[in-house]
């Protein structure tokens, strides 16, 4: 688990691509890598990867298919920034909102201008999330824990205030660009819980006596 209050900002130092997936090596930049072991995670972009070696100033990861089927991490080249953060400890302060590092999907940002000493910014997210995102509700973005300003239907405001634009890769971000997106978990177990009951009554009345004689499983 994560909090999504960027630790680092590291670079992309080696991709090496074999039989579909890839593995990177990610210079850590400032991120104190003393207390990081084999097997732990690291939040690249908001995408939670497995450290399988750890070296004096940097660490490798393996990146699955999958994750490059819905995350915009495969687009990674060398030398590209990256926003860097450890998994959270159990006596870390939780400064953003829980984050898992499994992102939901990619979005597209359509606008960027600045106010005063912040920047704004609109994305646009997959129509399937748009129902988990909500007005003052928290998401993460490139692994950033950020507040919804604002909603005008699949898209959504952000505002990113000095301290976060000095900490992380946003301010360099313009329209078009791809980030990767995870929604409030609280939001995901909240749909849950009000749609299992539906789910269950469903599941009991999809298989009947009176239907599997309609179907001519019973004579």
């Amino acid at each position: 688990m994560f909090t999504g209050i960027i630790e680092s900002l590291g670079s992309i130092r080696q991709v090496h691509r074999s039989q579909g997936d890839i593995k990177l090596e990610i210079s850590s930049g400032e991120l104190d890598l003393s207390d990081v072991h084999l097997g732990d995670s690291i939040a690249v972009n908001g995408v939670c990867l497995t450290v399988t070696a750890v070296k004096a100033r940097s660490f490798v990861a393996d990146v699955s298919v999958e994750t490059m089927d819905y995350t915009s991490i495969g687009q990674l080249q060398s030398g590209n920034a990256v926003n860097l953060e450890k998994a959270l400890m159990p006596t870390s302060r939780l400064g953003g909102h829980i984050v898992s590092g499994h992102v939901d999907g990619v979005g597209e940002i359509t606008e960027r201008f600045d106010d005063a000493r912040s920047i704004r910014m609109w994305i646009k997210a997959p129509t399937d999330l748009a129902r988990y995102i909500a007005h003052k509700g928290s998401i993460t973005v490139d692994g950033v824990s950020l507040t919804v300003n604002k909603i005008d239907g699949s898209r959504f405001e952000l505002n990113i205030i000095p301290h976060t634009a000095e900490r992380t890769l946003l301010p360099s971000y313009r329209p078009g660009r791809r980030v990767n997106l995870e929604v409030d978990v609280i939001a995901r177990y909240l749909e849950r819980l009000l749609t299992a009951d539906k789910d269950s009554e469903a599941a009991s009345e999809g298989v009947t006596l009176a239907k599997l004689a309609e179907s001519g499983f019973l004579k």
